[in-house]
């Protein structure tokens, strides 16, 4: 049998083991612009281990008044004149009867809900509990996989007969509960992927198992845009043809065969013969670093802050050991317009290269010179291993190389002393 565990209202939970009074009111956290990464004035940047296929790598040390933290929202969402911003990126169940979604604007969520909390978002303590919760599970799943910074898989096959899975899983859940003060949902099935779909559908603190020959009945009525794996471009080809739910799905393998592996393999999980393995570690195949910010016109300021992501990813980069060779940059205007270029070089990654890349990026992107700028994203991908060997440029390596070794110490300094003890003049200037 294969786990699959979702913590509920992840970040409200987390934030209710510290503030306890918090409990059944309605509570939002919510994220606004990154008043971190740009400042100039000293930052606590923190880079975590890899916890994830979307887990961030890089949070930062918030110090909040903890005597006050009801407060504490006004001074970062509400703006000298008094104008409210902010998103809503998680909501209580109590909120939730009040219609507040994530992506509900902080301001549209108050006027919903006039006695609602609001709690700005640390997502370094998110990060910190999620870890300190799977070393838990590692000591009673033989492997164990994270998925995201509020999901993990397992897989107990040989380790808890199919009959007393529910009974583990109950146990797991309430141990969970009393060592954490976290509630989670946890489903099990001989696939991993209906074992996810299962915790959607038993929230909050459920626990369910699906035998192998409940799976069809289970599977069958859930709507197609429902299970994960299924993107909006073939749920509007499959909506196409009439289809709507997984049985209606379940009838047309030849539309899943046309996307070649990944729709077979897609098929398969909707069949829930999918068999896939719980994978406690992954290759990671790329990393990448966003903000956004309120917007701005002076273009000195935005070239200062592409060089500030450009560093931070760099030192990202070299403490996970990456050689990337495609890079990704994207910028969003004011009034929803946008630029975006990937390149692909086949050079020995240094951040010496990769900060003039970036510049030149934006050079070539920022093709609206009279819009306001208010996203910046960086990605790096497509990195050299030993499932992706590549030859690299003879041309530029013995200075790449060169470049790689100061990296390397520069890192090293880094790591002991924070990413912005060394940084460049034209990010204290502003002026490229």
């Amino acid at each position: 049998m294969k786990l699959h565990m979702d913590l509920d209202c992840y970040f409200v939970s987390a934030e209710r083991t510290r503030y306890p009074f918090l409990k059944n009111h309605p509570v939002v956290v919510v994220k606004g612009s990154d008043k971190h990464i740009f400042a100039h004035t000293k930052k606590e940047g923190v880079i975590l281990g890899d916890s994830g296929a979307f887990n961030s790598v890089l949070e930062f040390r918030n110090h909040y008044d903890t005597g006050d933290i009801l407060n504490e929202w006004k001074k970062e969402f509400i703006d000298a004149d008094g104008s409210i911003h902010g998103i809503v990126i998680a909501k209580s169940y109590e909120a939730k009867r009040f219609k507040i979604k994530t992506g509900t604007p902080l301001k549209e969520a108050l006027y919903m809900c006039p006695h609602l909390i609001v709690l700005p978002s640390d997502h370094l303590f998110y990060q910190t509990l999620s870890y300190k919760l799977k070393l838990f599970l590692e000591s009673k799943i033989p492997l164990l996989e994270q998925y995201s910074i509020d999901e993990f898989f397992g897989d107990i096959k040989g380790w808890i007969s199919k009959e007393d899975t529910l009974e583990f899983i109950v146990h797991l859940q309430n141990e969970i509960l009393e060592k954490f003060d976290l509630p989670i949902s946890i489903a099990a099935c001989k696939s991993k992927w209906v074992a996810k779909l299962a915790t959607d559908t038993i929230k909050p603190y459920g626990c369910k198992v699906i035998e192998d020959t409940q799976i069809q009945a289970f599977t069958n009525p859930i709507k197609i845009e429902d299970f994960p794996g299924i993107g909006r471009a073939i749920e509007r080809r499959l909506k196409s043809y009439g289809i709507e739910t997984l049985e209606d799905a379940k009838r047309v393998p030849a539309i899943f065969a046309s996307y070649g592996k990944t729709g077979r393999e897609l098929y398969a999980r909707i069949q829930g013969e999918d068999c896939e393995l719980v994978l406690p570690s992954r290759v990671r195949k790329g990393i990448g670093i966003s903000r956004n910010f309120a917007a701005l016109q002076e273009r000195g300021e935005i070239q200062r802050r592409v060089l500030i992501l450009a560093r931070y990813l760099s030192f990202t980069i070299a403490r996970l050991d990456l050689k990337p060779t495609t890079f990704y940059m994207k910028i969003r205007y004011q009034y929803g317009v946008k630029s975006a270029k990937s390149i692909t070089i086949d050079r020995l990654f240094n951040e010496s290269f990769f900060t003039k890349l970036t510049q030149e990026l934006l050079r070539e992107l920022d093709i609206h010179r009279g819009y306001k700028i208010h996203f910046i994203a960086l990605s790096a991908t497509n990195c050299v291993d030993r499932y992706n060997p590549k030859s690299l440029s003879i041309l530029d390596f013995t200075k790449d190389a060169k470049n790689a070794k100061l990296m390397q110490g520069l890192t090293k300094i880094r790591n002991k002393y924070g990413v912005d003890m060394i940084t460049y003049g034209k990010e204290m200037a502003g002026i490229l």
